[in-house]
C-alpha cells in the first residue's frame, strides 16, 4: 500500500517557505502522492497555483487534486489547467474531482450550487477529456493546449463516499478518492466492495484505484494531539455550525504513532491501493515523524 502525504494547505501559517520545505521533504521521503485540495471561501492557497508551485520542485511524487470542485469551474478552462500541470510535472498528475459540500465556495464565485452538481461534474470530466484528447473544442480553431503528458490526460479520482455516486463513477473514473474520519474498516470495506462490484457490472477491465484519506495528527501525546487537531476542525468545519468541530474531533483516530500504524496496517489488509494522510498542522515534524513510521514498518 502507497502512502501520501497532503499539503498543510487549510491549516494557518502556511507560507512560501514552509510549503516549500514540505513540497521537497515529502518528494525526498518514503511517500507516492504529494497532494491538496480546494476551498474558495477560506484562507488556503488556490489549488491549481499550489500544485504548479509543487511541480517544479519536485521530481518524482505524484501530484493529486483531492479533489477540485468541478461544478464550480468551466471544464475546458479547468482541463487547460490541469494539463499544464501534467506538462510542468512530467506527467504526474493524478485528478480528484468532487461536488463539493460546501455552499459558501460556490457563493464566494457566483457558482450554481444545485442538486445536479454530480450529473454537471459527470459532463465536465467527459468534456475535459475531450480537450486532453486534442478534440475539436472550437470549429476552425487550435485545439485547447497543451496536450497532457499522459496519453488522453492523468488518471481521474472520483470523490464519492457514498453509494450511488461511488456506482455512478464506475462508469467514468479510474478509482476512488475517499475521506473517512476515523478511517474505519466497516465504512471503507463498505466503499470497496460498492466499488468493486459497480465497475464489475459496467465490464471495467481494471480494477478501481482505492485512495483513502484522513485527517491526522503527531504531538507529544494523544492528548496533545486532540487539541491540535479540535483547533485544525474548529476553523475548517465552521461551516457546519458550532459544536462541529468538538463532535468530529473524537472521530480522528489518527493521533499518535501506535494508532497510525494500526491505520496503516488495517487498510492494507483491506486492499486499498494508497492512504492519504492530511495533516493539522504545517509543522515540518508532522511530515517527518510520519516519514519515520513508514521507514519503520
Amino acid at each position: 500500500m502507497h502512502i501520501g502525504m497532503n499539503l498543510p494547505v487549510m491549516a494557518p501559517g502556511l507560507d512560501r517557505d514552509t510549503f516549500l520545505a514540505w513540497c521537497r521533504a515529502v518528494d525526498q521521503g518514503p511517500f507516492h502522492t504529494l497532494a491538496a485540495g480546494e476551498r474558495v471561501a477560506f484562507y488556503n492557497p488556490d489549488i491549481i497555483a499550489a500544485l504548479g508551485a509543487a511541480a517544479t520542485v519536485t521530481e518524482r511524487v505524484k501530484l493529486a487534486a483531492t479533489v477540485m470542485v468541478a461544478p464550480m469551474h468551466d471544464p475546458v478552462l479547468m482541463a487547460k489547467q490541469v494539463a499544464t500541470l501534467d506538462v510542468l510535472s512530467g506527467g504526474r498528475v493524478v485528478f480528484g474531482v468532487g461536488v463539493g459540500g460546501r455552499e459558501e465556495d460556490y457563493k464566494a464565485i457566483g457558482a450554481v450550487y444545485d442538486k445536479r452538481r454530480l450529473t454537471r461534474m459527470e459532463k465536465a470530466v467527459a468534456r475535459m477529456r475531450e480537450v486532453w484528447a486534442q478534440g475539436t473544442i472550437v470549429e476552425g480553431a487550435f485545439p485547447v493546449g497543451p496536450a497532457p503528458v499522459q496519453p488522453g490526460g492523468p488518471p481521474v479520482l472520483a470523490g464519492s463516499l457514498m453509494a450511488k455516486s461511488i456506482e455512478r463513477a464506475a462508469r467514468w473514473a479510474d478509482g476512488l478518492s475517499t475521506f473517512d474520519f476515523g478511517p474505519t474498516a466497516p465504512v471503507v470495506s463498505f466503499q470497496m466492495k460498492t466499488a468493486k462490484e459497480a465497475w464489475e457490472r459496467e465490464g471495467r477491465e481494471t480494477k478501481p484505484y482505492i485512495q483513502v484519506a484522513c485527517w491526522y495528527a503527531l504531538g507529544s501525546d494523544a492528548d496533545a494531539a486532540g487539541a491540535q487537531i479540535l483547533d485544525y476542525l474548529g476553523r475548517y468545519l465552521r461551516f457546519m455550525g458550532p459544536g462541529a468541530a468538538a463532535q468530529v474531533t473524537p472521530m480522528v483516530r489518527a493521533r499518535s504513532p501506535e494508532a497510525l500504524l494500526t491505520i496503516m496496517d488495517e487498510l492494507e489488509g483491506l486492499g486499498v491501493d494508497e492512504l492519504l494522510l492530511v495533516p493539522t498542522s504545517v509543522a515540518l515534524d508532522q511530515v517527518e515523524r510520519v516519514a519515520e513510521l513508514i521507514h519503520s514498518r
